[in-house]
């Protein structure tokens, strides 16, 4: 793809993002996007968040554990960035008027202390340079219609960036085994998931130490003071107004968020309903 292309998709992207509506899927558009055409795009894409004001906080891991795999037809991780305008805290309600099409994720979140410069990033390397550890939920949303994505279409909307939810329990990683530790996943006060770090990669670390090597090989470093959200534990769950999500990990805490209000699709799916019965 030209530059020329490359920007007016990253644009559209953009607009898309503001607007709160989707686009069809760029694999059915040009069927020859390359992985690299795709993160050029994103590049773009943020290019147009940090040109309206927002600042880069940090990288995200996408597409990592096997459920999110098979719900999503993409069988290789991702990356994309995190911009300072993502960020909620535990206790904040999320609210979903500003979102398209969200669902939620549970993982860990790392807080650096440290600068890391892949190639050659070793597991340990990560844990050195992690100040903390945190339970955090990511709210991943589309810009493309329906998630019907293909890798190079999450790739260039930013991994389905949407936003995150930090824990306010800091655990040390050096002090706890996150490959073994168990996480569970409430929706409502009901159990909806189990699993362990070893979901991820094998572990939340090792997924850690895969992006700062790829990203390395672009140049691009962590730094001290970025959070890195390390890839799902959990399986894609849907949410809507009223629900109360809950994440618990072994040994560290957990992490809640609730929800209030109408994504897009909803209130566009409400409004037609409406047209075809008047």
């Amino acid at each position: 793809m030209n530059n020329e292309l490359i920007n007016q998709l990253g644009d559209e992207l953009y607009n898309a993002f503001v607007s709160q509506t989707t686009l069809v899927p760029f694999t059915e558009q040009f069927p020859d996007i390359s992985l690299e055409d795709a993160y050029r795009i994103q590049q773009r894409f943020i290019q147009c968040r940090l040109d309206a004001g927002e600042s880069v906080v940090g990288k995200k891991i996408g597409v990592t554990s096997k459920p999110v795999q098979d719900f999503l037809g993409v069988f290789q991780p991702d990356f994309g960035q995190l911009t300072s305008n993502m960020i909620y805290a535990e206790g904040d309600t999320m609210n979903l008027d500003e979102l398209i099409q969200p669902k939620a994720e549970a993982e860990l979140a790392f807080i650096l202390k440290e600068d890391l410069q892949g190639p050659g990033i070793t597991a340990m390397d990560v844990i050195r340079a992690t100040d903390y550890v945190v339970p955090c939920f990511e709210i991943v949303d589309s810009r493309i219609d329906n998630w019907k994505i293909k890798i190079q279409d999450t790739v260039a909307d930013n991994a389905s960036c949407g936003v995150y939810v930090l824990g306010e329990t800091r655990g040390d990683p050096k002090k706890l085994d996150l490959t073994l530790a168990g996480m569970v996943l409430e929706k409502n006060g009901e159990l909806l998931s189990t699993s362990t770090g070893a979901a991820v990669q094998g572990s939340p670390v090792n997924a850690v130490a895969w992006l700062a090597n790829t990203l390395g090989t672009l140049g691009i470093p962590f730094k001290a003071g970025e959070v890195i959200l390390s890839g799902s534990q959990s399986q894609l769950v849907p949410i809507e107004n009223g629900d109360t999500l809950t994440c618990t990990v072994g040994g560290l805490g957990s992490c809640s968020v609730s929800f209030q209000g109408h994504t897009a699709v909803q209130r566009k799916a409400q409004t037609t309903s409406q047209e075809n019965q008047a």
